[in-house]
């Protein structure tokens, strides 16, 4: 079976758009298609796209508010402003007006309905005026100065850095490695600052990338992994820190989003880059080992209140913003380095290479071969009884020859 093409749906700003054209809340439309609002806010912020019956009614109903929409738009081009009506100076004089005849009852006029008439435009004061009696006329104020990428990085940091510690601490359990993955993902963000700032959820961004360095699994292999550092001084704050630490990652980050840091399930799941099914199998995993253990925390009501104590029971701070913003461009310039030398050095060996090069084909030395009729070498053995009679025979006479023959005459 092959399945139909998905019902096309606009893009997520233009979700919101219609709704609130509508004059509809998120908690409105999703009683509609019969989802959970958190749900209608992940659809609007495109981290989760709907499926099957919910994506037809949702599409459905997007489409009805455009249609209402364009009618609404249509209707008030072709519908006239209102004139306004003539002044009528007043007169004191009321003879003029007819008089009831006796014993007959007047018929009341109908009220006139209201019409939304636009302001009148103030007029100036006429200059024979003097100033004092004149209406002041407010100064307009300066606009707002805008706020310069480092300012807005600042404030960003300021905001959430400290909270953003203390949630990083409940996942690792390690001071000094919480303030570090922090610091590592605004480093980041700086880095990629015209997305972050751009993005809905800025502080969703820098969470989700602190979260992930710190249960990076190569964190295990640094030499601070090696040596412990000191429990928490409560006992309670120790067992429930330790019990936090045997959980799975997976389901420890999805507890301390969910009960920790208040976010609802769409937005858990979208965080943890899971279905929204899989996020709540995984929080009531940890829920219930959780409660295996404290008893007392089975209430998610208490959990929550628990892990907040937890989390500023310690004394978790965090650098100052211009110190991380310098300490990330410190390491995009290494970065930037590094990647420059490596180039170079690629690009030199290329070039050695190229140089040293054959310009021309050298054929390879082929094997030996074994020649017919000559004997192969044989490895010296012991001599014979004529090889040992020829070498006495050699040792006997003279080394230096015979001696030189001269003519003489007889």
């Amino acid at each position: 079976m092959t399945r139909g093409p998905a019902t096309p749906l606009p893009s997520p700003k233009a979700r919101r758009r219609l709704r609130e054209a509508a004059s509809l809340t998120q908690t409105q439309l999703a009683e509609r298609v019969g989802v959970a609002p958190g749900t209608v806010r992940a659809w609007e912020s495109g981290r989760t796209t709907p499926r099957g019956r919910k994506r037809e009614a949702y599409a459905k109903l997007l489409k009805t508010l455009a249609k209402e929409e364009e009618s609404a738009a249509r209707q008030a081009a072709r519908t006239p402003q209102p004139a306004p009506p003539p002044k009528t100076e007043p007169t004191g004089d009321r003879a003029s007006a007819p008089e009831a005849c006796p014993g007959a009852e007047a018929e009341p006029e109908p009220e006139p309905e209201p019409v939304a008439m636009p302001a009148p435009m103030r007029e100036p004061a006429p200059e024979s005026q003097p100033r004092s009696t004149r209406e002041p006329v407010p100064e307009p104020r300066p606009a707002p100065a805008p706020l310069t990428p480092a300012q807005a990085f600042d404030a960003l940091y300021e905001f959430s850095a400290p909270a953003l510690v203390r949630q990083t601490f409940l996942l690792t359990g390690r001071r000094e490695q919480a303030r570090e993955s922090v610091e590592r993902a605004f480093q980041t963000a700086w880095e990629r600052w015209p997305e972050v700032a751009r993005d809905r959820d800025p502080v969703g961004w820098v969470r989700a990338t602190a979260y992930e360095y710190a249960l990076s699994p190569w964190q295990r292999f640094r030499p601070r992994h090696r040596h412990p550092e000191p429990p928490p001084a409560d006992p309670g704050d120790r067992t429930l820190l330790n019990t936090l630490l045997r959980l799975p990652p997976r389901h420890r980050r999805t507890l301390v989003l969910y009960d920790g840091v208040g976010l609802d399930l769409p937005e858990t799941a979208a965080e943890t880059e899971a279905s929204t099914p899989a996020a709540a199998h995984r929080l009531l995993r940890a829920r219930e080992a959780v409660a295996g253990r404290l008893p007392a925390l089975a209430d998610p009501q208490v959990l929550h209140r628990r892990l907040a104590e937890l989390a500023s029971n310690e004394r978790l701070g965090a650098a100052r913003p211009p110190t991380v913003r310098r300490g990330g461009e410190r390491r995009a310039r290494f970065r930037t380095r590094a990647a420059i030398a490596f180039t170079v050095a690629l690009i030199g060996t290329t070039a050695l290479t190229v140089r040293t090069a054959p310009t021309h084909y050298e054929p390879p030395v082929s094997p030996g071969q074994a020649v017919r009729g000559v004997p192969p070498r044989v490895a010296p053995g012991s001599l014979s009884d004529e090889e040992l009679e020829l070498r006495q025979k050699l040792r006997d006479q003279m080394q230096d020859g015979p001696e030189r023959l001269s003519p003489q005459l007889e």
